[in-house]
């Protein structure tokens, strides 16, 4: 088996700011000020930024913290991935009744106080924060279809981002890595083992979107039944699952 290679080229965002359209430098994003809403469930996206050191903010109850990365060349786990770092994007969302879009506990309240910095998965305490915010009319049924359509809409949303990220020349990038997949013959092959969610609504895990930690194209664990799934070192650091919970 030959060798496998993975390069992620890192482009450090210096500053965020908020237009009329999304417009990408090496070193800086401005990004829409509006998403388009197709579902008549959803009632309204509010999008703003958080500066660094400055989260004492009330929000819903976080969805997900999403990366913004995306395919160059090659698929998932091998070829070019292009990613921003400096800045991270914080959804979050609730019915307008009150009720919050989670499964086994709430996150709404104060941000700083439910959100940790510096871990693997969350922003870094110097991030940028892009919240986006998500309402569900009054007489929505908090379900698995409306958690879909919600991650949908934000997926779109950052796909004008993506687009944008896979034109950046890659001598431009701040950060390279590159990791190499080979067969070691002789050597012991070894497993990791991850029991992922997947229990419906707000406790879903996708495989395979079609972008790095994307949702377009994802298959939900729940929809193979929760069965086994092998994948390459290389396909899980460049995003092969996307945990939604």
């Amino acid at each position: 088996m030959g060798e496998k290679v993975l390069k992620i080229k890192a482009f450090h965002m210096q500053d965020v700011t908020i237009g009329e359209s999304t417009v990408l430098a090496p070193d800086k994003l401005q990004i829409a000020g509006h998403a388009e809403i197709k579902y008549d469930d959803i009632k309204e996206v509010s999008i703003q930024l958080l500066r660094p050191h400055h989260h004492d903010v009330v929000t819903n109850t976080i969805m997900d913290v999403i990366p913004i990365s995306t395919k160059v060349l090659g698929r998932l786990g091998d070829g070019v991935t292009h990613t921003l770092t400096g800045v991270t994007v914080v959804m979050t969302g609730a019915i307008e009744n009150g009720e919050q879009m989670h499964s086994f506990g709430a996150s709404d309240g104060i941000l700083s106080e439910h959100l940790k910095l510096n871990q693997i998965g969350t922003p870094d305490e110097n991030d940028i924060i892009i919240h986006i915010d998500l309402l569900a009319h009054e007489d929505a049924v908090f379900n698995r279809q409306l958690c879909m359509k919600m991650f949908e809409v934000v997926d779109d949303y950052l796909q004008a981002i993506r687009d944008q990220l896979k034109m950046l020349v890659g001598n431009e990038a701040t950060e390279v890595h590159e990791f190499v997949e080979k067969s070691n013959e002789g050597k012991p092959n070894v497993a990791l083992i991850k029991q992922v969610a997947g229990q419906g609504a707000m406790y879903d895990t996708l495989l395979f979107p079609n972008e790095p930690s994307g949702f377009a194209g994802g298959v939900s664990i729940i929809d193979m039944n929760n069965m086994p799934v092998i994948l390459s070192a290389n396909e899980y650091r460049d995003g092969a699952i996307r945990a939604m919970v």
